[in-house]
C-alpha cells in the first residue's frame, strides 16, 4: 500500500510509527518526508498518551538520526510536558505533536476551568518548543467543536485531525468535513491577529 501511495500520489507521506526495527525498515524503504514516532502497542485501537522520550533518550535519539540521515523529517508525538518538550529537543527531532486528548476529553465534559488550564498548559509547551526551535503540531480528539482554540495558539503550525475527518465524511463527504474543519481553523487562526 506505501509503495502504491508513493507512486501515485504526489504529496508528502507522513508516517506514523513505533520505534521499533521493523519499523524503521519499512521507512528506510519507501523514504517517506516524515515520521511521526509514537507508543504504539498492538492492543490498543489507537495511541492513548505520549511517546515517554525522557525514559527512552538514548534508543530514541539512534534512531531519529538514522531516519535523519537518510532526508526523512523526525516527529515526536509526546505530552504536554515540559521534560518531554526539552528531552525531544535532545534526542534531535525536528518536531513535536502535542498530545491533546486530555483538553479533548475535558472541553466534553464542559469544565470551563480545566478547559481553561489545559488550554494554558497545551500554549506553554507550544511557546517552550517553539523557543527550543522545534516545530510544533498537535492531535489526537480534535473536532468540530473544539479545535477552535487549538488553532488559536499560534506556535502550531499543523494539527493532525484524520480521524474525526474521514468519520465525518462517511456522512457529508469527505471534501465537505475538510471544508468545515479548515473553516473552523481560520476562525481560530484569526484570533492570533485579532481579524
Amino acid at each position: 500500500m506505501i509503495t502504491r501511495l508513493r507512486a501515485e500520489i504526489n504529496l508528502p507521506l507522513n508516517l506514523e510509527m513505533a520505534v521499533t526495527d521493523e519499523m524503521g525498515e519499512i521507512a528506510l524503504k519507501h523514504l517517506p518526508h516524515a515520521c511521526c514516532l509514537v507508543p504504539e502497542k498492538r492492543e490498543e485501537v489507537t495511541t492513548e498518551g505520549g511517546l515517554n522520550v525522557t525514559a527512552n533518550k538514548a534508543r530514541i535519539k539512534e534512531f531519529t538520526k538514522m531516519l535523519q540521515n537518510n532526508g526523512i523529517r523526525v516527529s515526536l508525538f509526546i505530552d504536554p510536558d515540559e521534560e518531554q518538550i526539552k528531552a525531544s529537543s535532545e534526542v534531535g527531532a525536528d518536531i513535536i505533536e502535542l498530545h491533546v486528548g486530555t483538553y479533548s476529553h475535558v472541553y466534553l465534559k464542559g469544565n470551563k476551568t480545566l478547559i481553561s488550564q489545559e488550554l494554558q498548559k497545551l500554549q506553554d509547551c507550544a511557546t517552550l518548543a517553539h523557543s527550543l526551535g522545534l516545530e510544533v503540531h498537535a492531535g489526537h480528539g480534535l473536532d468540530y467543536d473544539n479545535v477552535g482554540a487549538i488553532s488559536a495558539i499560534p506556535e502550531i503550525v499543523e494539527l493532525n485531525i484524520g480521524h474525526f475527518l474521514i468519520g465525518e465524511a462517511i456522512f457529508t463527504g469527505l471534501d465537505v468535513s475538510i471544508n468545515k474543519m479548515r473553516e473552523l481553523m481560520n476562525i481560530g487562526r484569526a484570533t492570533i491577529s485579532g481579524k
